[in-house]
Formats: structure tokens, C-alpha cells, sequence
């Protein structure tokens, strides 16, 4: 047998396995939403929010007005 034949078929099976590999890695199960909100929240789960806009975001919650007290508690005056 020659040498040159069988370092061949040798480097084309490692090929094929690198590669089947890969293709493995790359495959997965796709995910099924039964709305569009659930697709949505598993999007922002994955997804960092850049530093700036995470910052901004917080400055704008903090100037949302704070909820009137319930009516219990105005009575009771707590």
C-alpha cells in the first residue's frame, strides 16, 4: 500500500469527522412559542442590554411618580 494514498484517506476521515462534529454543534432542537410575548422575554433573557441604554433606562424609572397610597392606608394613616 502506498504511503501517500493512506495519509490521505487518513486526513480526509479526520476532515469528515471535524466536520460532522461541527455540524452537530451548530444544530438545535428549534423552540416553539405560544406567543409572541414569550418569544419576546426568551429574546431579552439572551441578549445583553448595552451600558447606555441600561443607565438611561434607570434614570427614567426613577423620575416615574411613586403610586398613591392605598385608600387604607390614607384612612388609618400609615
Amino acid at each position: 500500500m502506498n504511503p501517500r494514498t493512506s495519509k490521505l484517506q487518513h486526513e480526509q476521515k479526520q476532515e469528515q469527522t471535524a466536520q460532522g462534529q461541527q455540524t452537530q454543534q451548530v444544530q438545535q432542537a428549534p423552540l416553539e412559542f405560544a406567543a409572541a410575548e414569550e418569544a419576546l422575554r426568551h429574546d431579552a433573557a439572551q441578549t445583553d442590554l448595552p451600558p447606555a441604554i441600561a443607565e438611561r433606562l434607570r434614570d427614567s424609572i426613577a423620575r416615574e411618580p411613586k403610586p398613591a397610597a392605598s385608600w387604607w392606608k390614607r384612612l388609618l394613616g400609615r
